[in-house]
């Protein structure tokens, strides 16, 4: 159930809202639009079947939102949600690109890709120092030391750094170097961990699972805004098909679905969808024009000895030719990106 205030209502009458419909054993959620606060109410909505709502100061109407998922629903926020990164936003008229190596790696990989990346538009660094892989013998991840060389790197750049958080006990320890905590795939119904990056005021990367609906991506981003942490950007980066021509298959329709079903942002990752460099120019033209708020892609000055992912990665010129190529498209759907440096 949303209640929706009145235009002009007070900070004292907000608060008298609040009050009452905590006093009956509900939790609130507030969304403050130009004009009208949205306050959500969180728990057994048959409390407050009796109570008449409608006569406390400053409330105008009262909603049923028949949707599972509350707060991440459009019902309660209308107005499009823009998660803050660095000197940008998510979810703005930007088209925000988020670049960089699939894995940390030792050397100055890290440090050249970020400067280039920079150089070339893109607004944060990806970088995984967990790396969750099918197979235990595969490269993990440089765990802190890995954490510690994005933040040196954030340093050198300015760059926001986005990385991953594989379980409920590295939260706090990689909340302490990053930017963005990126759920990924095989994590996106790990309950615990979304609780968990939901009690930080932090935002979130949630990538879809790979054989999850949009209404169970939905329900993953209300566990962690159920914890108080609003600032959720949805991923699609492909589902699991029969399909053997790419990694995943590319989930076109999710975004313009979950662009109307959601006020959370949507990016889009072409480079685990398509699994293949030359896909990931192609698969980005066709979010931008479903209406996708950012992409993440993945960047390694030399993919051929990459520690992961390195037939996704694209290389310097290739991103370089990438960008210049999403040029057309950005100003087709009236959106910006940023310009070379």
């Amino acid at each position: 159930m949303i209640i929706v205030t009145k235009k002009g209502v007070t900070q004292d009458q907000v608060g008298h809202i609040r009050e009452r419909i905590e006093s009956l054993g509900l939790r609130t959620h507030m969304s403050r639009g130009e004009s009208r606060t949205v306050i959500g109410c969180l728990g057994d909505e048959s409390l407050l079947e009796h109570v008449p709502l409608l006569s406390i100061p400053g409330v105008e109407a009262v909603h049923q939102v028949l949707k599972p998922y509350k707060l991440a629903s459009r019902e309660f926020s209308p107005e499009p949600t823009e998660v803050t990164l660095g000197d940008t936003a998510i979810g703005g008229n930007d088209l925000v690109v988020i670049a960089g190596p699939c894995s940390v790696e030792p050397g100055d990989m890290l440090s050249s890709t970020a400067r280039h990346i920079r150089a070339a538009g893109a607004r944060a660094l990806r970088g995984g120092a967990f790396k969750p892989r099918s197979s235990p013998y595969s490269f993990q991840g440089m765990a802190e030391d890995g954490l510690k060389m994005l933040t040196d790197v954030r340093s050198e750049t300015g760059l926001p750094i986005v990385t991953e958080v594989m379980d409920t006990r590295q939260v706090d320890l990689v909340a302490s170097y990053a930017d963005v905590l990126q759920i990924g795939a095989r994590n996106m119904q790990n309950f615990s961990l979304l609780t968990e990056v939901g009690r930080l005021r932090r935002p979130v990367l949630l990538k879809r699972g790979m054989s999850a609906t949009l209404e169970d991506l939905l329900l993953a981003a209300e566990y962690v805004m159920s914890q108080g942490n609003s600032d959720v950007i949805l991923c699609e980066r492909g589902i699991r098909t029969f399909t053997t021509e790419t990694r995943n298959t590319f989930d076109l329709a999710a975004i313009p679905v979950l662009k109307r079903e959601t006020h959370l942002p949507v990016i889009a990752d072409p480079s685990h969808a398509g699994g293949r460099r030359h896909l990931v120019a192609p698969l980005s033209y066709a979010a931008i024009a479903a209406g996708a708020d950012g992409l993440i892609v993945e960047v390694h000055p030399d993919p051929e000895t990459a520690t992961s992912d390195g037939d996704q990665s694209l290389d310097f010129a290739e991103f370089d030719a990438f960008m210049d190529g999403l040029r057309p498209f950005v100003v087709a759907v009236k959106r910006g990106l940023a310009a070379r440096a």
